[in-house]
């Protein structure tokens, strides 16, 4: 079974699959490098490759190794990392680096204990590590590899479920081969992105069709199972567009708990009453502006934003000092760790008016 499998992907990887992926630079050996397979793991988690392709091309561009990562701080970190969203992931990564530094001389470890140890690396990103950068002989799990091996056994039940993981794990490692170790894993992940999609896969175009449980049955549309389906809640806040005369804008950065820890955000409320108290602690204020509200959805709830701009806000003293609460102009914010809404938030706003004017009127 297992060298059946292996003998029919490797030949349609070597045809079709991806070969030209900014992740799979080669080094001197032929093999590929570990950070950059590293970083890509990571940013693949959760995302889809079109979207990862600019994020990791610019962030290896300003964090070309390991230890410039580990050297970075958090912000720069965090502006590289923000629009990818599960920003989790970027501290992870960071933080990672920076262990590597310390204790194993600035490289990524090549034993699986020590490398599946570090803050964010499981057992899937560490075998993907060591049998894409080094051809040692790990499984992977990643979504795509479940969903081929799902179809092609048959196999039911939310994969998220532990009985169902383990039984995934266990054919996983029994498919993967001793020899081209890299490039099956590779191609199991190719399969299940182009060819065995979640929805209207190729059916016809896969090599593994003919003894494929799901496709023999009739079960692609069913398989893997889905996960079972909840209403997710909404949360309102109101967030607070405090802009001076200057054009700088108040930013505050959040903290370690909760969704976009770490992050340079607005300042948020409960309502616009909560509001303005909360915006006259900081400023002295003779007016706001609601701005189009949105709704921003995280995995596990929707969050319905209402953004308040305070125009020609005059600032307070006394944050000089405080490391969270910053006035930051706007040739600031691209190197700053914002999330994703925010930062689209920002770049509507229009340019500050000069005092005595005014905007004109539509027609």
């Amino acid at each position: 079974m297992t060298s059946t499998l292996a003998a029919r992907l490797l030949p349609w990887f070597d045809r079709h699959g991806r070969h030209d992926l900014p992740w799979q630079t080669s080094a001197a050996d032929g093999r590929r490098d570990a950070y950059r397979v590293w970083l890509s793991e990571v940013m693949l988690q959760q995302t889809q490759v079109a979207t990862v392709i600019p994020y990791f091309r610019r962030f290896t561009a300003a964090l070309p190794t390991l230890p410039a990562l580990a050297a970075a701080d958090e912000d720069q970190v965090l502006a590289l990392w923000s629009g990818l969203g599960y920003y989790r992931r970027a501290r992870f990564l960071h933080r990672a680096a920076r262990l590597c530094v310390e204790r194993h001389g600035g490289e990524l470890p090549h034993d699986f204990d020590a490398l599946a140890a570090l803050p964010g690396i499981g057992r899937s990103t560490a075998g993907a590590i060591l049998a894409q950068a080094h051809g040692q002989r790990f499984p992977i799990l990643d979504g795509n590899v479940k969903r081929v091996l799902a179809r092609f056994h048959g196999i039911a039940g939310h994969p998220g479920q532990a009985r169902v993981e383990k039984r995934l794990w266990e054919l996983a490692d029994a498919h993967t081969p001793s020899a081209r170790v890299a490039d099956y894993t590779q191609a199991i992940m190719d399969l299940g992105a182009t060819v065995c999609t979640r929805t209207h896969p190729l059916c016809a175009a896969c090599p593994l069709a003919a003894d494929c449980v799901a496709q023999r049955e009739g079960l692609t549309a069913h398989l893997p199972t889905p996960r079972p389906g909840k209403v997710l809640p909404t949360r309102t806040t109101t967030m607070l567009v405090l802009r001076d005369t200057a054009g700088r804008v108040l930013l505050e950065r959040r903290g370690p708990d909760g969704v976009w820890s770490g992050l340079w955000s607005l300042p948020e409320a409960p309502d616009h009453e909560a509001a303005w108290r909360l915006a006259q602690t900081h400023a002295r204020l003779d007016d706001a502006q609601p701005l189009a509200p949105f709704v921003h959805v995280f995995s596990h709830y929707r969050l319905a934003v209402e953004p308040l701009l305070f125009e020609g806000a005059t600032p307070h003293g006394g944050i000089a000092d405080n490391a969270a609460l910053r006035w930051y102009a706007r040739d600031a914010w691209p190197a700053l760790g914002l999330p994703a809404p925010v930062r689209t938030l920002l770049a509507t706003l229009h340019p500050p008016l000069a005092p005595g004017t005014s905007r004109p009127r539509r027609a």
